[in-house]
């Protein structure tokens, strides 16, 4: 047991698209799926419960998180700080869920899904494979974010426009300026906008530094493009009476 979370683990090392890896995806699509279709046919009360018990792993999950870095001495400000962004989303995500907060519903389902399902396929696990708590608290916090995009648009019924696209990506874009003159400040590599990550990432196909940049910038583009288009033209799409009506 204590080898499971030991921080200088002997167990082996994450295995990209090993067999524990593919069935941990398969059954986050699942669980998604289920939880989603679930809350789209529960009453008001009902949801609210489901998406707290949500709000609830992923709080649990991220803090769970800082306590194992915090108890092996491993939590530093170059490393800790919740500032990519996935980290960022975990805790909007648990607003988000927790108050059933509308306003927030675009970033959640934007980035959310967008940023998360690039960590869920090639996922900064390091050197800790299955059955270690750093795998299992790697893929709860990036399936559970993208359970949370599903569920806004799902089961609170939440139609993303071009606009609010735009003005995710344009906030996006602000704040990854902010993060960049932050990394140069404390020595870190946040939205590694200053640098490549060291373990595997999409990344590792593109140019170096800063060029890299502009082709985040473009898949962004793209991924909300994608993510857009199935919501144009439809008329079916008036959220819940007893949901908070989104924000244009």
């Amino acid at each position: 047991m204590e080898s499971w979370v030991a921080y200088d683990y002997d167990g082996g090392a994450f295995e990209l698209f090993g067999t524990a890896h593919l069935l941990t995806l398969v059954a986050l699509a699942v669980f998604t799926v289920w939880l989603v279709s679930a809350g789209r046919s529960a009453g008001a009360a009902r949801r609210a419960t489901m998406r707290r018990a949500l709000a609830v792993l992923l709080l649990v999950n991220e803090v769970s998180w800082h306590v194992w870095n915090l108890a092996y001495g491993a939590w530093t400000l170059q490393e800790m700080l919740p500032l990519h962004v996935c980290s960022v989303m975990v805790w909007m995500a648990v607003v988000v869920l927790w108050a059933g907060y509308a306003p927030l519903y675009a970033p959640v389902y934007f980035l959310g899904i967008a940023g998360a399902v690039q960590a869920l396929v090639t996922p900064d696990a390091g050197l800790y494979g299955f059955p270690h708590f750093r795998f299992f608290q790697t893929m709860i916090a990036h399936g559970g974010l993208v359970a949370a995009g599903f569920w806004v648009v799902g089961a609170e019924r939440y139609r993303p426009g071009v606009r609010d696209g735009l003005r995710v990506l344009a906030a996006l874009n602000v704040y990854a300026l902010a993060v960049y003159f932050l990394n140069g400040w404390v020595g870190s590599n946040y939205l590694y906008v200053n640098a490549k990550p060291d373990t595997a990432s999409i990344m590792d196909a593109m140019p170096a530094w800063p060029w890299y940049v502009p082709i985040l910038e473009l898949l962004a583009l793209v991924f909300f493009v994608l993510m857009i288009l199935p919501f144009l033209g439809r008329t079916d799409v008036d959220p819940l009476p007893e949901t908070v009506p989104t924000i244009r």
